[in-house]
């Protein structure tokens, strides 16, 4: 795989997935939203793997959402239009085994749809969380729902709707329950590690099918306002190449909270 690394430790039963576009910030391609979903199934049927840590490599992301240089083919029916990270997580492919996402750098826009299929978050002094949205003429559609599963109502509304005006820190994050554990810098992938070591030492049918149970709490949800985003993102979208131009003119300003 080129966009995607695996690594397992049968020692410890852990699995972890690195994003492997560091040059990129981290963003999801096509290439790398179909590796992905290999991946997830691939896990589904290796019995050596009980837990999994998701990270991004190098120390300026974990993941940046949609490479804005992805073409992504649409039929021509605005009633089947194709999202690829709708496909990129662990639950969307049937994998049920704990995922614990570690962070470092920035985690925004697209990346919520990966971390809103991880069990929890573990992160570092450096993260930063935002969406970029609505900046840019967008509607936050799955992101928003994703991340007011994660976060007090008016914390999701905020970070969704101030756009690229501000970034949440790590320690607000932690205060809001998005992240989990807060370690030292550079330590969120070794206390993930730790945390999946820890899920994959216990009996797996208990730890999944708690796994499900968690996921099944808010399922019924969760459909229910995925339903309404395709028809949210068609009417609220600004043309394409109006976004471009918002982002070609984008201020580099922003407060961190």
């Amino acid at each position: 795989m080129n966009t995607v690394r695996l690594a397992v430790d049968e020692d410890t039963g852990v699995a972890v997935v690195t994003l492997d576009r560091p040059e990129r910030l981290n963003a999801v391609d096509l290439e790398m939203a179909r590796e992905l979903g290999e991946v997830w199934r691939e896990l589904r049927y290796d019995d050596a793997v009980r837990a999994v840590v998701l990270t991004g490599a190098g120390e300026r992301a974990f993941c940046t959402g949609i490479d804005r240089d992805a073409v992504v083919p649409q039929p021509s029916s605005p009633y089947m239009q194709d999202d690829p990270l709708l496909g990129a997580g662990p639950k969307a492919n049937g994998l049920w085994k704990p995922v614990v996402a570690a962070v470092r750098g920035m985690a925004c826009g697209g990346a919520f749809y990966l971390l809103g299929e991880s069990e929890f978050v573990v992160a570092d002094p450096t993260a930063v969380f935002f969406d970029p949205h609505t900046t840019y003429g967008m509607v936050s559609a799955y992101e928003s729902v994703l991340m007011t599963e994660r976060m007090p109502y008016g914390e999701a509304a905020r970070m969704m709707l101030m756009g690229t005006a501000e970034r949440i820190s790590a320690r607000r994050a932690h205060e809001v329950g998005l992240v989990s554990e807060l370690t030292e810098e550079g330590g969120a992938l070794a206390g993930a590690v730790r945390c999946a070591a820890v899920l994959a030492g216990y009996p797996p049918q208990g730890v999944q099918g708690t796994v499900r149970a968690l996921w099944a709490a808010r399922e019924a949800t969760r459909a229910q306002a995925f339903a309404q985003a395709p028809h949210l993102i068609a009417l609220g979208n600004l043309p394409a190449g109006r976004q471009a131009e918002l982002f070609a003119a984008r201020r580099r300003e922003f407060r961190v909270r």
